[in-house]
């Protein structure tokens, strides 16, 4: 039977003192091959029994939920660990933010008592603003740091200036008075390293070495980059992005966000982007300001003892969480500012200033990049997903130095000989979004001038497109094929990988060269109706710069089916207010086509592949199934596996820990009854028998296990019962069996519940979990189930 295969799906523990107590997100995972494996994830191994239909449909928590706010006053003396989440769980949002409450009123019913718990009081309710302040100074910080360090290894593949070494390439020839304006990047001050080695600067000689010497840096910052991943700090490697909405959403990844990964991430960061790779480093460094969010939460008791208010941005965005994230990107603009890492005194990374507006014909272009933004979106989520699919599926996967050195190595070969693809990919989109002006000397920029000597500087008309023009548009066709082939099979790879920028250059270099074609077009043909009215002769009609930034949006919006902060993102990236329609309409016509093919980003689709428990808010569910259909356990399986509240042993309840995989039992009255009581965790379960067995004198393994308020009359020989009510969750979601999923899919969803027990009248009937869900929503999708679930 299906059901009982999905049932029965994971790993069964022999023991349960394999239960260990992991202390924080900032545990290093360490080892050359650590491999991710969540079948151990609670919700997928938790109970059954045979389904009755009811009559009737109504929804209720198991009580007020404020009844579990006093979970914590019962505990005489709190059991270490009770409360805490595995590795690979999820967490508890009712719990957690139950327990922050109690806190709350705690502190305030005490700070009236004395000036220190005033103080106290006040350091709590400032910490969160201190939190981010501390996030906006370190993710600026490093930042800034990344851009420069990354900026002159990139240079480093090429040369190095002799009279200050770290300086890059730019910076070496800013003070030197022999440089010429068709030369401006030649100085004696930097040499190539053929020049050092051989003598030559010019000639086949010069070329080959440099060649040689660009592959071998290349090849030097992959292989270190992945090997201090692979060493160090496993989870440094990719984006991060999907990993992080996971975590967000309420999932446990200890030492994700850790200080480890923080560290080897920014180093390796660096190593990557100099080395070449069709890779960016904004994602990346998304994943580095949450490393830093995380680690500072610790110094706060307020975070550090609860995983909801670390996630509050996830489920929901209150207003004080918006205030506090626009102040953090006030502290990191400041000290982004302070450092000036791109060294023009500007905050956004390819500052645009065109002269010429944009017209009413110009949008059927940028409709059409749109077209293209969404095709090649679709493509690339498909051939990536499927390239990943078959590294987990090989042998190719267990070698992922190798295959870091081997996409490397093909593109340091192929990338030298074209200037286009040689450039740091940055520059390379800053080239295609500049606007031709009298002082560029680029070939993109190489017009036949037939204007006037003394024309005004920003109002240079339409030109016709010279040899350099016809030459670069050929090199940068060979540059879009080379970006869309290398971009598919580099992001994934085990170093640290962004997205924004390849999709953004080769969004860059097809509207480039569109924007050229309407040029010329336009100059050559300006007598047609279409330019007639607004493009006379002599006139600066078309921005070719521009046609590239709307391309870069439409690309990047393809890929991320992105829309509104797409549009701001590239809005704060180039400073570009005026160009929000031409935007606009790229990325929504972008999202439209590519949601034609599949509504998937290309996060969500490697939050699929590696199976996180994950439920998407834009995703809907219009089903008419219910949760009877959904719960189990299905017919055929195997009884629900419960505890009473006052019948069972120690013995039986460890006996079921380790005969069972699952990771949380409903307590019920008794077998006949079937009336719930509450829900118990086996981590809960587990460490306080074993906290009993050491701290409390008389506990046996024939001790009555109590879970009741008051407990039951025993024989005076009996040995000491164990009471255990302090670990029972009183208020455990509950539905009934006739409510609809799609309520029970919003309430998942909105909650951020775990699990959600299913009763008929009271009587306890089954249990529905996130995963779950999940895999009715992939079934009612036509998928296998099976495959969509921690592969």
């Amino acid at each position: 039977m299906e059901s009982e295969q999905l049932f029965h799906r994971g790993y069964y523990r022999n023991s349960y003192n394999s239960i260990t107590s992991a202390s924080s997100d900032e545990e290093l995972l360490d080892g050359a091959g650590v491999i991710m494996d969540f079948q151990t994830s609670e919700d997928d191994n938790l109970l059954d029994g045979d389904t009755v239909v009811g009559t009737h449909y109504t929804m209720t928590n198991g009580g007020s939920i404020n009844s579990s706010t006093h979970l914590l006053d019962l505990l005489d003396e709190p059991i270490p660990g009770v409360g805490t989440y595995d590795d690979f769980h999820t967490i508890d949002w009712v719990r957690e933010k139950c327990k922050d409450r109690e806190r709350h009123r705690r502190i305030n019913s005490k700070k009236k008592e004395s000036a220190w718990e005033m103080t106290k009081s006040l350091y709590d309710a400032w910490s969160g603003w201190l939190v981010v302040t501390l996030t906006g100074l370190a993710s600026g910080a490093l930042a800034g740091l990344i851009d420069i360090a990354a900026d002159w290894m990139t240079d480093l593949k090429e040369g190095i200036c002799l009279s200050a070494l770290w300086y890059n390439h730019e910076q070496c020839c800013w003070g030197s008075n022999e440089t010429t304006f068709e030369e401006r990047d030649k100085c004696p001050q930097w040499k190539t390293w053929a020049e050092l080695i051989i003598g030559q600067a010019e000639g086949p000689g010069s070329y080959i070495m440099n060649y040689i010497m660009y592959i071998f840096w290349a090849l030097s910052f992959a292989f270190l980059a992945v090997s201090l991943v692979k060493v160090f700090a496993p989870y440094a490697c990719g984006s991060g992005i999907p990993e992080i909405k996971t975590i967000l959403s309420g999932f446990i990844i200890r030492g994700y966000l850790g200080k480890w990964t923080l560290m080897i991430k920014t180093i390796t960061l660096v190593l990557a982007v100099a080395s070449g790779l069709s890779l960016g480093k904004e994602g990346p460094l998304v994943h580095v300001a949450c490393c830093c969010g995380n680690i500072f939460s610790y110094l706060f008791p307020k975070y550090s003892t609860n995983e909801a208010k670390k996630r509050e941005v996830s489920y929901y965005f209150p207003l004080k969480t918006l205030w506090r994230s626009f102040f953090a990107a006030l502290v990191a603009a400041f000290v982004l500012r302070s450092i000036n890492p791109f060294g023009n005194s500007r905050l956004v990374l390819f500052y645009v200033e065109y002269h010429t507006p944009w017209y009413l014909f110009e949008l059927f272009p940028f409709i059409l990049l749109g077209v293209f933004g969404g095709l090649w979106g679709a493509f690339f989520i498909r051939a990536n997903i499927a390239w990943c699919r078959r590294r987990k599926s090989t042998k190719f996967g267990k070698f992922p130095v190798l295959e870091v050195i081997i996409v490397a190595a093909i593109t340091a070969v192929i990338a030298f000989p074209n200037p286009y693809t040689r450039l740091n990919t940055s520059e390379l989109i800053k080239e295609l979004f500049t606007d031709c002006g009298p002082l560029e000397s680029s070939s993109l920029c190489d017009y036949r001038n037939d204007m006037n000597a003394s024309k005004i500087v920003d109002d240079i008309p339409d030109r016709p497109a010279g040899i350099g023009v016809y030459s670069a548009i050929w090199q940068l066709c060979l540059a879009l094929i080379f970006k869309i082939i290398m971009t598919v099979f580099t992001f994934g790879i085990k170093v640290p990988s962004g997205l924004f920028i390849p999709s953004m250059a080769i969004g860059a270099i097809a509207g480039r060269i569109v924007g050229i074609a309407v040029e010329q077009l336009a100059y050559y043909h300006h007598d047609w109706f279409i330019f007639r009215e607004w493009c006379e002769v002599g006139a600066d009609c078309i921005t070719p710069g521009l046609y590239a930034m709307v391309g870069a949006a439409a690309c990047l919006g393809g890929v991320t089916r992105m829309t509104v902060s797409l549009v701001v993102i590239v809005f704060e990236l180039t400073g570009g207010l005026e160009y929000i329609v031409p935007l606009m309409a790229a990325v929504m016509t972008s999202k439209w086509v590519g949601d034609a093919f599949g509504r998937e980003g290309i996060y969500e689709a490697h939050i699929r592949l590696n199976g996180y428990p994950f439920l998407d808010a834009k995703e809907e569910f219009t089903h008419t199934t219910l949760a009877a259909d959904v719960m189990r356990p299905r017919r055929n399986d195997p009884p629900l596996a419960v505890l009473t509240q006052d019948n069972m042993t120690v013995d039986d309840i460890e006996n079921m820990i380790n005969e069972t995989s699952y990771n949380g039992f409903p307590v019920i009255m008794s077998k006949e009854s079937q009336r719930l009581v509450g829900f118990a965790l086996r981590r809960d379960l587990t460490i306080a028998i074993e906290s009993a067995r050491k701290k409390q004198e008389g506990i046996v393994g024939s001790s009555r296990v109590c879970f009741a308020q008051h407990t039951p009359s025993l024989p005076a020989e009996s040995p000491r019962p164990l009471k255990l009510r302090s670990i029972l969750d009183m208020s455990p979601f509950t539905v009934t069996d006739h409510t609809p999923m799609e309520i029970v899919v919003d309430i998942f969803r909105k909650l951020g519940l775990r699990q959600c027990l299913v009763t008929h009248n009271g009587r306890l009937l089954g249990i529905i979990t996130k995963k779950d869900i999940l895999r009715h929503m992939a079934q009612t999708a036509n998928q296998d189930p099976a495959s969509i679930m921690f592969n």
